[in-house]
């Protein structure tokens, strides 16, 4: 409930934060792209410009042949060169939308990609409480709606906002030079036009919003039942993930109907109400050309101009629907790339002396952002270059938290962790983290190629090396296994290989990264005692200089190591040998009883 309630209350100032952002403060994430891109946005808006003008023309040209024809002026020569001059505009007119399409709606993709680029390096920049604050959905929401909502705002919003101010003034324009008092009478329905788009639009928001939210519902279920899909098959939960999966569907096409009838309302009423000022234009304006107050051409005229005019009246509310989405976005994208890293990262220090990557930490403590308990409590220990370190201890007792640290994905005090004799918080991270290995509890692998997966940390590796770390972490024979070896995709997260070939797999590409640091913390607990004794064999060998920090509560494999600490509560209790630890900590004797006892039924 606590966890609960935080979220809430995070979430609750989100919301007051976006709402409390000055445009001014905004504005700095999009003028670079602007100012970039100017030459090319001046273009197309002056093909936008020319192509209205090209539009308000027509209605000219038809007037001069009507007035002709009404008169009796006209020649056949006249009429075929006016018709001539309309198919002209209309080619120009197509060219001209051509060019402003792809110049300014090309610009809003260059915008978009620019802001996306710059969210997933800054995503890419924060550490472990960034991600732990934040659901992965919500992040994402950031580089996919977010970024449409602006592109949409940036493009269409700007092209349509322009068009509809220059046709509308120059049409009410020649309307008003035709007659004022049928301009007024066919003005009169616009009104309604513009407050009922506003309305139907705002709905058209809201529930496009909840069709694609369904949209990520779906989408999320059907990737999680594909991952788990051992899980559904194991349990015979294959009918039952059917149903819920078709039931998102319908509240998916439900969502998609609600859309569809905003929609059906909305074309239809513009029409209609368009209409309703076409009916005053017949009414009145057919007794002011019959009593000749204007001619049949300005008739015509004026009506071709109203239905200009339907459009940038259509347009009002769905830009300021437009432009509202895209302002919110872009509060959530200035928000987002606001925050900060908690883990200070100091680029400006050069230090790259470390040749010998010892490990001294004094007085160590660390408390989870948000806990009020430590995770660790008063750790001092001094490791040396070359030295293998077993760690052990209870669930919970910070053998994870205490690896992390080592690999800097934390923040601590000042001069708890020296690396190499240097207090870690006046290094850059990459000094750090550059010269250590991790290999986490649970292997991060790609839906890709055995040796797409095993070569992530050295794009360079060629197939010899790919190969060579596979052998060293036993798992060459396996792969050879499969029908096409290192080219094998393995699915999403790994989900064709048993876990302890994801366990080895992730160490592969630990080793194939040659840092003389490895760090594995419980990262062999899905391997068998044999193959983690022949792994442990190839790092005294192979790897002799390497300092290894290895997380397991198997004895024999704690045997095997130089020196063991022991963690309980957040403590470092004991240190020492196999043999020392035996005599001297009643956790590690305990358990080397278990698993000695255990070991003939084994």
């Amino acid at each position: 409930m606590q966890r609960v309630a935080q979220q809430r209350s995070t979430s609750a100032e989100t919301r007051s934060s976006e709402t409390t952002t000055p445009l001014s403060s905004l504005l700095p994430l999009l003028v670079p792209q602007f100012k970039r891109h100017r030459v090319r946005l001046a273009v197309g808006f002056a093909a936008l410009l020319i192509v209205d003008l090209l539009q308000l023309s027509i209605p000219q040209l038809l007037k001069r042949g009507i007035d002709g024809l009404s008169a009796g002026t006209a020649t056949p020569s006249m009429l075929a060169l006016l018709g001539l001059a309309i198919v002209a505009i209309a080619v120009l007119v197509v060219l001209l939308r051509f060019v402003w399409r792809t110049l300014i709606i090309g610009f809003s993709r260059y915008l978009e990609r620019a802001l996306r680029n710059r969210v997933f390096s800054h995503i890419l920049t924060m550490d472990q409480h960034f991600f732990s604050s934040r659901s992965t959905g919500s992040i994402m929401a950031h580089v996919t709606n977010d970024l449409t909502a602006v592109q949409m705002a940036c493009g269409m919003g700007m092209v349509a906002a322009a068009d509809a101010l220059v046709m509308s003034v120059a049409a009410i324009g020649f309307m008003l030079y035709i007659s004022p008092s049928l301009t007024f009478f066919a003005l009169l329905p616009m009104p309604i036009l513009a407050i009922a788009t506003r309305v139907l639009s705002a709905q058209l928001h809201h529930r496009f919003n909840t069709v694609q939210e369904q949209f990520g519902v779906l989408t999320e279920f059907a990737r999680s039942a594909l991952v788990a899909v051992k899980l559904s098959k194991a349990y015979t939960l294959e009918r039952l993930q059917t149903g819920e999966f078709d039931k998102m569907g319908r509240t998916y096409v439900d969502a998609n109907i609600k859309v569809a009838r905003i929609q059906g309302v909305l074309f239809p009423a513009a029409t209609l109400i368009g209409n309703m000022g076409l009916l005053a234009i017949v009414v009145f304006g057919g007794r002011l050309a019959i009593d000749e107050t204007i001619s049949m051409g300005d008739f015509v005229a004026f009506i071709t101009y109203l239905q200009m005019l339907i459009w940038p009246m259509m347009a009002v509310g769905w830009v300021a629907n437009l432009f509202q989405r895209g302002a919110t976005s872009l509060r959530r994208i200035y928000l987002l790339l606001d925050a900060e890293p908690l883990l200070p990262d100091h680029q400006e220090n050069t230090v790259s002396h470390i040749t010998a990557p010892s490990f001294t930490l004094q007085g160590l403590s660390f408390t989870y952002p948000g806990t009020s308990s430590p995770q660790l409590e008063d750790i001092s220990i001094e490791v040396s270059q070359g030295l293998i370190v077993g760690i052990a201890g209870r669930t919970g007792s910070g053998k994870s938290t205490f690896c992390k640290i080592l690999v800097r994905l934390h923040d601590i005090a000042d001069g708890a962790y020296h690396f190499g004799g240097i207090d870690v918080n006046q290094l850059p991270l990459d000094e750090v983290r550059n010269r250590i290995a991790y290999v986490s509890q649970e292997p991060v692998l790609f839906s890709d190629t055995i040796g797409a997966n095993i070569s992530f940390g050295r794009a360079d590796a060629n197939s010899s090396e790919i190969e060579q770390a596979a052998r060293d972490a036993v798992l060459h024979d396996d792969i050879m296994g499969f029908d096409n070896g290192y080219q094998t995709i393995i699915g999403e997260r790994g989900v064709t290989l048993s876990g302890g070939q994801r366990q080895r797999l992730a160490l592969a590409r630990a080793l194939l990264s040659d840092r003389p640091v490895l760090v594995i913390d419980d990262g062999l607990s899905a391997v068998d005692t044999q193959t983690e004794h022949r792994i442990l064999a190839t790092l005294r060998e192979r790897f002799n200089e390497k300092t290894v920090f290895i997380v397991s509560n198997r004895i024999k494999l704690l045997s095997m190591t130089d020196i063991i600490l022991i963690f309980d509560r957040g403590r470092l209790v004991n240190s020492g040998s196999h043999e020392e630890l035996l005599a001297a900590n009643d956790f590690y004797r305990a358990m080397h009883e278990k698993q000695m006892n255990s070991e003939p039924r084994d």
